[in-house]
C-alpha cells in the first residue's frame, strides 16, 4: 500500500504537467458568437477603457484581491472582437452543485476516477502495464540504450497525442465529446508518466557535454526561465472542468491575454522549458530529449493553425494576421495593439492558480526523483490487471 500511495502523489503531480497540452474550452469566458456580443456596451458615464467592458466601473471592490475573485475587463476597442477573453473569472459562478451535474463536486470525482485508472492500469507495476511497456521499449527494441529509448517515446507519443487530438471532429461524432475527452486523455497521461519519470531517471546518460549545475546564478536563471514557461499556457486550459470533461468540450477562438504575445503560447513554453533544463544538465540524453519535445510542439504550431481554421474558417485567419508564433512579433510589427490595461488579462486567477502551482511543482522536484527512483528500483512485473480478460479472449 506503501509504494502505490507514493505512485498515486507522482502521477498527481504531473497530472498538471500533462494537462497543459489539451486543446481545451473555457466556458466560464463570454460567447462572443452571438450578434450581442459583438456590439460595443456603451454607456454615457464610463470612460474610454471601459468602452468595450460589460463592467460597472462602481461595481468594482477596493480589495486589491477582489480582482482574483472577479476578472476585470480590459479596453478591447483595437481587439476584431471575433475570439473570446481569455481567463475570465467569476467565483460567484461557481457552484459545487450535485454528482452528475457540471460542477466541482463532478469534477472532483471525475479526476478520481481518471487518475485512479492512470494508476490501477499503468502506473502501479502489481496491477499496471507501464512497467511492461518501458522493459518492452528498453530491451526488445532499444537494447538498453536510453538515447533510442527516448527517441521512440518522441515518436510515439506525439502520434498518440496529437493523432486523437487531429481526429477529434470525427471521435465526437462517434462517442460524444466528453467520451472522446477522455479517449484522448488516457493514453496522453500514461505515456507521459512514463516518458517524464524515464527522463528524470537517465537525465545524466549519455555524453556528458558540462555541468554547470552548480553555479548559482546559472541554477537561479534556470529557475525563473521554468518558472515563466509555465506562464506560457493555452488558454483553454484554464478551465478545469472541460479539462476533466465535466463540461462539454469545444474548440474555442482566443483573442487576449498570452495570444496576443504569441498565438503559440505552449510551444514558447516548451522552448523556455527546455532550454531551462538542458542548461543544467548537459548531456546528450537530455538534448535529444529538449530537441524531441520542441519538435513535437513545433508541429503542434503547425497542427494547431489547421484545427482552428478549419473549425472557425475567416474568424481565425484575421486573427492569425493580427498575432505571431514569435514572441511579441506582431506587437513590434504594428499588427497587434496592447490595451493600456493589458496588466488586466493577466492579473487573473487561473494565471495566478497557475503561478502558485509552478512553484509548489518546483518543492516537489524531490519527490518526482524519488518516484523516478522507485519506479526504476521496482523493475518488470510482468502482467496486470486485466490479464484474465487477455488470457480468456486468447
Amino acid at each position: 500500500m506503501a509504494h502505490l500511495t507514493a505512485w498515486f502523489l507522482f502521477v498527481l503531480s504531473l497530472a498538471a504537467q500533462e494537462v497543459a497540452s489539451f486543446h481545451l474550452p473555457n466556458p466560464t469566458t463570454r460567447n462572443l458568437a452571438s450578434s450581442s456580443a459583438l456590439a460595443p456596451i456603451v454607456h454615457p458615464h464610463r470612460t474610454p477603457s471601459h468602452l468595450y467592458s460589460t463592467e460597472d466601473p462602481s461595481s468594482i471592490s477596493n480589495n486589491p484581491l477582489s480582482i482574483l475573485t472577479k476578472s476585470q475587463l480590459s479596453n478591447r476597442k483595437n481587439d476584431l472582437m471575433l475570439g473570446e477573453d481569455s481567463g475570465v473569472y467569476n467565483f460567484d459562478n461557481e457552484k459545487w452543485g450535485a454528482l452528475g451535474e457540471a460542477g466541482w463536486v463532478t469534477f472532483f470525482a471525475a479526476v478520481a476516477t481518471i487518475l485512479t485508472a492512470v494508476v490501477v492500469l499503468w502506473i502501479y507495476p502489481p496491477t499496471g502495464y507501464g512497467d511492461d511497456f518501458v522493459h518492452f521499449l528498453e530491451t526488445d527494441l532499444a537494447h538498453g540504450n536510453p538515447h533510442i529509448v527516448t527517441l521512440l517515446f518522441g515518436i510515439i507519443f506525439p502520434i498518440v497525442h496529437s493523432g486523437l487530438a487531429s481526429l477529434r471532429p470525427y471521435g465526437e461524432q462517434l462517442v460524444g465529446a466528453r467520451t472522446w475527452r477522455v479517449i484522448f486523455a488516457f493514453p496522453s497521461l500514461c505515456l507521459s508518466y512514463s516518458w517524464i519519470i524515464y527522463f528524470i531517471s537517465h537525465a545524466h546518460a549519455g555524453i556528458q557535454f558540462y555541468d554547470i549545475s552548480q553555479i548559482g546564478w546559472v541554477h537561479a536563471l534556470a529557475w525563473l526561465t521554468n518558472f515563466a514557461s509555465f506562464l506560457f499556457l493555452y488558454p483553454s486550459v484554464y478551465n478545469l472542468k472541460e479539462v476533466a470533461a465535466v463540461e462539454k468540450p469545444k474548440t474555442h477562438l482566443w483573442e487576449t491575454g498570452v495570444i496576443r504575445i504569441t498565438r503559440h503560447p505552449q510551444y514558447v513554453g516548451q522552448v523556455m522549458w527546455s532550454a531551462a533544463h538542458l542548461a543544467m544538465v548537459g548531456t546528450s540524453f537530455t538534448a535529444l530529449t529538449m530537441v524531441l519535445l520542441v519538435g513535437h510542439h513545433a508541429f503542434a504550431c503547425w497542427n494547431g493553425d489547421r484545427r482552428l481554421e478549419a473549425e472557425h474558417g475567416e474568424n481565425f485567419l484575421k486573427i492569425k494576421e493580427k498575432t505571431s508564433v514569435i514572441p511579441f512579433q506582431a506587437i513590434w510589427e504594428g499588427r497587434q495593439v496592447l490595451p493600456d490595461d493589458y496588466w488586466k488579462e493577466l492579473v487573473r486567477a487561473p494565471i495566478v492558480l497557475i503561478a502558485v502551482g509552478s512553484i509548489g511543482a518546483y518543492f516537489a522536484h524531490p519527490y518526482m526523483q524519488a518516484g523516478a527512483a522507485l519506479a526504476k528500483n521496482s523493475g518488470l512485473n510482468a502482467g496486470g490487471i486485466l490479464d484474465p480478460i487477455f488470457l480468456e479472449l486468447n
